[in-house]
């Protein structure tokens, strides 16, 4: 059979109505929102886990296609339909929306009722990979999140081929158990740490040596004690990790062409854990972070932390074969993952665990990270110092508030504000800041212009300053994406003054 041209091969691929991510994950771009809303319907759907059925939530359109694609420059016009038995509501995580149209129950709308539902319309300014996923209680732990993905015309014509996968840590248990097991003490590791490599990869490698012990009341697993000199990684056990709702069991497998171009669209939909991106026997430029382009960066693993976005560019071997792709956990040797392969490549049978286990995923990579469009320079108007903080019980602080009980930190229209975030516990947390991407200025003090986020990791003992300009008035959530930190009280708003 003759070898096809590039551009041939992913022709075909679009005429075969293979997109992105396969068949379940079809993200097909179509006229992207004109004229009537996309019907969006929360629901349940049943997968299989380690040959086990497993119920869980989805987002789906009336095609089946699980997850949106939209057009940079059109409008974001989606009906949002809850077909659960439940409430819920969705946060469109990456898009800078008016603050009604967040999606976040009590802050900035109502919750859904079942079979209620809720138009959203408002401009798409940025290209990227973003996320949606709901803001209430503990679905997105079963799942209820999907890929969000806003394309710039100018890239689409490229001759690359995109695949967007969605990770994410899953339990066959009862999220509400899981949080109420690590309440009491039950439910976490016993303590659980990871090697460090202070050159490179953990949570002290910003040339600050290892973390310093947390102040008393750290939770530390089973435990209330903290470990001497050391960042607890994991306070979750979970029964599988999935790349697009698969193990590596049974990974997606990805058609490919021989010497062709591939975008990887990542997106870290964990509830609860970090994972280092292994490309193997490849090398990739990352070109984007939370959706938001940076000077490339070359390398073969990268740091994930929980709800980040990575786009990787990677040239392929003009070889027939098969290249597996990796997201292991860190501390830990569990992994997921999915495969690039060529038509005849050879897909060789892979295992849930890497040779050894992944060192703390840190701010190695953060510090190296530079915005293609930085923020313009200017001195901040107003600046906050957000302490994150716990206390016995799985309480979790900010500024010494639990969410209900937090102080909204303020800001007026037009300003340039800068929020440092010092961790006083011993884990690391990602910072998420709705309605804003800022820029990260500093870590442990040392100003550099780093990279434009939405989320950034805050490691154990240590502190990282983001900028932002106060252009999008509103009550905005400002949290930790650990999903049962969050639930656990680590959560304040940032609010506009009248």
């Amino acid at each position: 059979m003759p070898q096809l041209s590039r551009r041939r091969f992913l022709t075909s691929f679009a005429a075969a109505g293979i997109a992105a991510a396969g068949p379940s994950w079809l993200m097909s771009a179509g006229p992207a929102f004109a004229g009537p809303a996309t019907l969006l319907k929360a629901g349940r759907r049943t997968i299989e886990v380690k040959r086990r059925a497993a119920t869980v939530y989805g987002l789906t359109q009336a095609d089946g296609t699980h997850g949106l694609v939209a057009e940079v420059g059109k409008p974001f016009r989606v009906r949002l339909e809850n077909g659960l038995d439940e409430e819920t509501l969705i946060h469109w995580h990456g898009l800078t929306p008016p603050w009604k149209q967040d999606g976040v129950p009590e802050v900035s709308q109502a919750l859904l009722f079942p079979g209620a539902a809720h138009d959203y319309d408002f401009p798409l300014t940025r290209a990227g990979t973003n996320w949606m996923h709901s803001h209430h209680g503990l679905q997105e732990q079963g799942l209820l999140a999907a890929p969000l993905i806003v394309r710039d015309p100018a890239d689409a014509r490229k001759d690359v081929q995109e695949v967007v996968v969605l990770f994410h840590d899953f339990t066959f248990r009862d999220p509400a158990e899981v949080l109420a097991g690590l309440q009491g003490g039950g439910q976490a590791d016993q303590a659980q740490t990871a090697p460090m490599d202070h050159g490179e990869m953990g949570h002290a490698a910003m040339g600050h040596g290892a973390p310093t012990p947390a102040a008393a009341g750290g939770h530390s697993g089973g435990s209330d004690v903290a470990v001497p000199g050391a960042a607890h990684l994991n306070d979750v056990e979970y029964d599988a990790f999935l790349a697009n709702d698969r193990t590596l069991d049974d990974p997606e497998v990805f058609r490919v062409e021989r010497g062709g171009r591939v975008r990887l669209r990542l997106i870290n939909g964990a509830a609860a854990t970090n994972f280092w991106i292994d490309l193997g026997g490849l090398e990739g430029r990352l070109i984007a972070v939370d959706g938001m382009p940076v000077e490339p960066v070359r390398g073969k693993r990268f740091e994930f932390a929980i709800a980040q976005r990575l786009d990787i560019a990677l040239d392929l071997p003009k070889n027939e074969g098969a290249w597996p792709i990796f997201a292991i956990r860190e501390g830990r040797r569990e992994r997921t993952g999915f495969i690039l392969a060529t038509t005849s490549g050879a897909i060789e049978r892979l295992g849930g665990e890497a040779a050894e286990a992944a060192a703390a995923v840190g701010l190695a990579l953060e510090g190296k990270l530079r915005a293609v469009q930085p923020l313009a320079g200017r001195r901040a108007d107003r600046e906050h110092t957000v302490a994150i903080t716990e206390a016995p019980g799985y309480v979790w602080m900010l500024n010494g508030k639990r969410h209900g009980e937090n102080a909204p930190l303020s800001v007026s229209e037009g300003e340039r504000v800068e929020i440092t975030f010092r961790d006083h516990t011993t884990m690391a947390h990602p910072m998420h800041l709705h309605g804003h991407h800022f820029q990260v200025v500093a870590i442990n003090g040392r100003r550099f212009p780093g990279a434009m986020r939405d989320t950034v990791l805050v490691p154990s003992q240590g502190s990282v300053t983001v900028a932002f300009d106060a252009v999008n008035p509103g009550e905005w959530p400002l949290h930790c994406h650990h999903l049962y930190h969050m639930n656990g009280g680590m959560m304040t708003t940032l609010k506009y003054e009248l």
